[in-house]
Protein backbone atom coordinates (compact mmCIF):
# COMPACT_ATOMS: atom_id res chain seq x y z
CA UNK A 1 0.00 0.00 0.00
CA UNK A 2 1.21 3.56 -1.09
CA UNK A 3 1.35 6.29 1.55
CA UNK A 4 0.15 9.66 0.50
CA UNK A 5 3.63 10.92 0.44
CA UNK A 6 4.79 8.02 -1.94
CA UNK A 7 2.37 9.33 -4.32
CA UNK A 8 3.04 12.90 -4.00
CA UNK A 9 6.91 12.25 -4.60
CA UNK A 10 5.77 9.95 -7.81
CA UNK A 11 3.76 12.51 -8.90
CA UNK A 12 6.46 15.23 -8.86
CA UNK A 13 9.23 12.42 -10.46
CA UNK A 14 6.52 12.15 -13.55
CA UNK A 15 5.91 15.49 -13.78
CA UNK A 16 9.17 16.29 -13.97
CA UNK A 17 10.23 14.24 -16.45
CA UNK A 18 7.48 15.56 -18.69
CA UNK A 19 8.96 18.78 -18.33
CA UNK A 20 12.28 17.46 -19.45
CA UNK A 21 10.94 15.97 -22.20
CA UNK A 22 9.28 18.51 -23.91
CA UNK A 23 12.93 21.18 -22.80
CA UNK A 24 10.33 23.52 -20.92
CA UNK A 25 10.63 25.19 -17.40
CA UNK A 26 8.64 24.88 -14.21
CA UNK A 27 7.45 28.44 -15.31
CA UNK A 28 6.62 27.72 -19.26
CA UNK A 29 4.53 24.47 -18.20
CA UNK A 30 1.53 23.77 -15.77
CA UNK A 31 -0.36 20.68 -14.56
CA UNK A 32 -3.83 21.27 -13.90
CA UNK A 33 -5.96 18.66 -12.45
CA UNK A 34 -9.84 18.32 -12.32
CA UNK A 35 -11.74 15.59 -11.08
CA UNK A 36 -14.31 14.39 -14.11
CA UNK A 37 -17.13 11.39 -13.54
CA UNK A 38 -14.97 10.09 -10.48
CA UNK A 39 -11.57 10.36 -12.75
CA UNK A 40 -9.10 12.48 -12.48
CA UNK A 41 -8.45 15.10 -15.69
CA UNK A 42 -5.09 16.33 -16.53
CA UNK A 43 -4.65 19.25 -18.65
CA UNK A 44 -0.80 20.29 -19.82
CA UNK A 45 -0.03 23.82 -20.39
CA UNK A 46 2.09 25.91 -21.73
CA UNK A 47 2.91 29.21 -21.17
CA UNK A 48 4.72 31.12 -24.22
CA UNK A 49 7.10 33.28 -22.75
CA UNK A 50 7.43 35.69 -25.72
CA UNK A 51 3.73 36.87 -25.65
CA UNK A 52 2.80 35.51 -22.00
CA UNK A 53 -0.26 33.40 -23.06
CA UNK A 54 -1.33 30.19 -22.13
CA UNK A 55 -2.28 26.87 -24.40
CA UNK A 56 -3.59 23.65 -24.51
CA UNK A 57 -0.97 21.38 -25.19
CA UNK A 58 -3.26 18.08 -24.58
CA UNK A 59 -5.65 16.61 -22.11
CA UNK A 60 -6.04 13.22 -20.78
CA UNK A 61 -7.99 10.93 -18.03
CA UNK A 62 -6.46 8.57 -16.13
CA UNK A 63 -8.24 6.83 -12.77
CA UNK A 64 -5.90 9.01 -10.52
CA UNK A 65 -3.39 11.45 -10.85
CA UNK A 66 -0.49 8.71 -11.57
CA UNK A 67 -2.45 7.26 -14.12
CA UNK A 68 -3.00 10.47 -15.66
CA UNK A 69 0.64 11.34 -15.90
CA UNK A 70 1.75 8.26 -16.85
CA UNK A 71 -0.87 8.16 -20.10
CA UNK A 72 0.30 12.27 -20.53
CA UNK A 73 4.20 10.37 -20.57
CA UNK A 74 3.16 8.58 -23.24
CA UNK A 75 1.65 10.95 -25.41
CA UNK A 76 4.67 13.87 -24.75
CA UNK A 77 6.72 11.00 -26.23
CA UNK A 78 4.87 10.26 -29.21
CA UNK A 79 3.01 13.12 -30.09
CA UNK A 80 5.34 14.52 -32.82
CA UNK A 81 4.82 10.81 -35.04
CA UNK A 82 1.01 10.91 -34.13
CA UNK A 83 -0.27 14.70 -34.72
CA UNK A 84 0.11 17.26 -37.37
CA UNK A 85 1.44 20.49 -37.35
CA UNK A 86 -0.28 23.59 -37.13
CA UNK A 87 0.22 27.07 -37.57
CA UNK A 88 -2.19 29.52 -36.00
CA UNK A 89 -2.03 33.55 -36.86
CA UNK A 90 -4.28 35.52 -34.45
CA UNK A 91 -4.50 38.98 -32.49
CA UNK A 92 -6.11 39.38 -29.24
CA UNK A 93 -9.03 42.41 -28.92
CA UNK A 94 -7.38 45.51 -27.94
CA UNK A 95 -4.15 44.54 -29.11
CA UNK A 96 -2.20 45.55 -32.45
CA UNK A 97 0.58 42.65 -32.61
CA UNK A 98 -0.59 39.69 -35.00
CA UNK A 99 0.79 36.50 -32.85
CA UNK A 100 1.81 32.88 -34.60
CA UNK A 101 1.31 29.79 -32.22
CA UNK A 102 1.85 26.43 -33.11
CA UNK A 103 0.42 23.11 -32.48
CA UNK A 104 0.56 19.91 -33.25
CA UNK A 105 -2.99 18.46 -33.31
CA UNK A 106 -4.97 16.00 -34.68
CA UNK A 107 -7.01 18.07 -36.56
CA UNK A 108 -7.92 21.41 -37.53
CA UNK A 109 -10.38 21.74 -35.05
CA UNK A 110 -8.90 19.96 -32.39
CA UNK A 111 -6.00 22.70 -33.16
CA UNK A 112 -8.52 25.62 -32.36
CA UNK A 113 -9.82 24.22 -29.11
CA UNK A 114 -6.03 24.21 -27.76
CA UNK A 115 -5.54 27.95 -28.95
CA UNK A 116 -9.30 28.93 -27.22
CA UNK A 117 -8.59 26.76 -24.08
CA UNK A 118 -9.86 29.21 -21.54
CA UNK A 119 -10.58 31.95 -23.50
CA UNK A 120 -13.64 33.27 -24.21
CA UNK A 121 -13.77 33.00 -28.16
CA UNK A 122 -14.58 36.49 -28.92
CA UNK A 123 -11.79 37.75 -27.29
CA UNK A 124 -9.82 36.53 -30.24
CA UNK A 125 -9.40 37.09 -34.22
CA UNK A 126 -7.66 34.44 -35.80
CA UNK A 127 -6.82 35.40 -38.96
CA UNK A 128 -5.32 32.25 -40.52
CA UNK A 129 -4.78 28.63 -39.47
CA UNK A 130 -2.46 26.59 -41.90
CA UNK A 131 -1.85 22.77 -41.66
CA UNK A 132 1.98 22.50 -42.08
CA UNK A 133 3.95 20.10 -44.39
CA UNK A 134 5.91 17.45 -43.30
CA UNK A 135 9.26 17.92 -42.72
Amino acid sequence: METSQDVHVEVARIQKEIKNHLGLSSNDLMFEYSSVDGKVKLDLITINPRHSQSFLFHSVTGYDKVDALKKMTEYVRSYREKESSYTIQWIANGEKELHTSYFRASSVYNALDKLYYGRDMNQITVFSVVLNPVA
